[in-house]
């Protein structure tokens, strides 16, 4: 069993048998069917992935990791808002008429700001500052800009990210302010994954730990049969995670500089009802 697996299994059963139900009470989130999507939640979870040791990707199911990619490149290289500009169709629901999510995610992360040093945007601003000033506490982006909330069509759920460097080794927390565990989860912590392995490599440093902070992590009422289901389940060794090491430049990532050998995963057989 990955330790991805683990850790998620250690997740969800600590959510049905100890968190908190939202039944009864007036939630924002429903289904296609108008019926309110209640969940169970806990508060403040925090999961830590050694990505020196293993990459965490689950076994429990398929995470679909090209498409995690694609849409992290959109956000991080590509700074779109534009869903023509992703690869999947994960955001359709939330485009506007302009085909546009609005000011939110990539578009935040492509604003300049001005610094002594000159202009950058968010993760220009990174980079440079991981080969230029790795000692500094002050390396992070934020995409939860309050000034523009009113034009997103969805507020970031995943929206902050710190990066740590201690000696030649980087660390980073995720924070995140909504967690779906069933839909989401592993999908995002891939993605983060991948981009501390990014950032490590372009900035000769090497990879070291993922802090996963969720506030807000739940399982909705109607995916409670799916996860037990999947708890059940044995899962198998995580796969062997490579980079491209001849990429030196972050923009010169593509979905194809990443492989995963001997990714073996449960099938999912279950229809997942997505909430609104």
């Amino acid at each position: 069993m990955s330790r991805a697996d683990e850790l998620y299994r250690q997740t969800c059963l600590d959510i049905l048998n100890n968190g908190f139900s939202d039944e009864g009470l007036e939630v924002r989130p429903h289904w296609a069917d108008g019926t309110p999507a209640h969940t169970i939640k806990k508060f403040g979870v925090v999961n830590r992935y050694n990505l020196a040791e293993e990459f965490p990707i689950m076994t429990l199911r398929r995470t679909y990791w090209k498409s995690a990619v694609d849409e992290l490149l959109w956000i991080w290289q590509k700074k779109s808002n534009r869903i023509a500009d992703l690869g999947s169709h994960v955001w359709d629901e939330w485009a506007g008429e302009d085909g546009t999510i609005g000011k939110a995610y990539g578009y935040q992360l492509g604003i300049k700001h001005h610094y002594k040093e000159g202009d950058f945007d968010q993760v220009d601003r990174v980079l440079y500052d991981l080969k230029h000033n790795p000692a500094s506490r002050r390396i992070l982006t934020n995409i939860y800009n309050f000034e523009d909330l009113h034009e997103m069509n969805l507020y970031p759920c995943a929206y902050s990210m710190t990066f740590n460097v201690t000696g030649d080794t980087l660390n980073g927390i995720l924070n995140q302010r909504s967690q779906d565990m069933l839909t989401a989860n592993n999908w995002n912590v891939v993605q983060y994954s991948v981009l501390m392995h990014m950032m490590a490599q372009v900035s000769g440093l090497k990879v070291g730990e993922l802090v996963h902070v969720i506030a807000d992590c739940h399982i909705y009422d109607r995916h409670i049969p799916a996860v037990k289901a999947m708890l059940e389940r044995e899962g198998f060794d995580a796969p062997k995670f490579s980079i491209d090491e001849s990429v030196t430049d972050f923009y010169a990532f593509t979905k194809d500089s990443f492989k995963m050998e001997g990714y073996q995963y449960h099938d999912f057989k279950f229809d997942i009802p997505m909430a609104i």
